[in-house]
């Protein structure tokens, strides 16, 4: 793909889901530094604990992804889905791969389509596809940063997670493979 080149919405979700993931990469292993016991304890989050707010994330990401695929996903956000951290992450990073893989497949034209579903509580909603794609990148962010508050808070360092590093991130590598005999 070329790096200047304007994007389309599928190609701008396909960087964005690669984002995510590198942007999870990140924010798990500044995780990777902090105290184990302090990943389920309460924090003040709306989730309440950094686990709780990881497996909400996916789990908000696995609902929307189901709805996206035409698939009905009862989930219970009160709950902790992968109470094993490790397993935790694989599983997010899983699925965000499996996201941009999906999103690489899809036709252009169903970025502009709108979207039919039921919210949780049973009620008829429709959005359009790109705003329902946006919200799950804005959701994950949101969540980060969130996190990444708390890992400060508690005197723990957290990694940049912005867009601008990743994108520089990218650029450099571009620029390496393309010197490269």
């Amino acid at each position: 793909m070329n790096a200047n080149a304007p994007y389309a919405w599928k190609s701008y979700f396909v960087v964005q889901a690669d984002f995510q993931l590198w942007a999870n990469d990140r924010l798990f292993a500044a995780l990777g530094r902090v105290d184990p016991v302090l990943l389920t304890s309460a924090q003040g989050l709306y989730f309440d604990s950094i686990h709780h707010t990881v497996d909400h994330i996916l789990l908000v990401n696995q609902l929307w992804f189901a709805r996206l695929r035409g698939e009905v996903l009862t989930v219970d956000f009160t709950k902790i889905t992968y109470p094993d951290w490790n397993q935790l992450i694989e599983v997010t990073q899983a699925q965000a791969r499996e996201l941009q893989l999906w999103l690489e497949e899809c036709d252009d034209a169903f970025f502009e389509s709108r979207l039919a579903y039921f919210t949780t509580k049973g009620e008829p909603q429709q959005m359009w596809v790109r705003d329902v794609v946006t919200h799950m990148m804005m959701h994950q962010v949101h969540h980060r940063g969130q996190i990444s508050a708390v890992i400060t808070r508690l005197g723990y360092r957290s990694l940049e997670m912005d867009y601008i590093y990743y994108k520089r991130e990218m650029d450099a590598y571009r620029s390496k493979l393309a010197a490269m005999p």
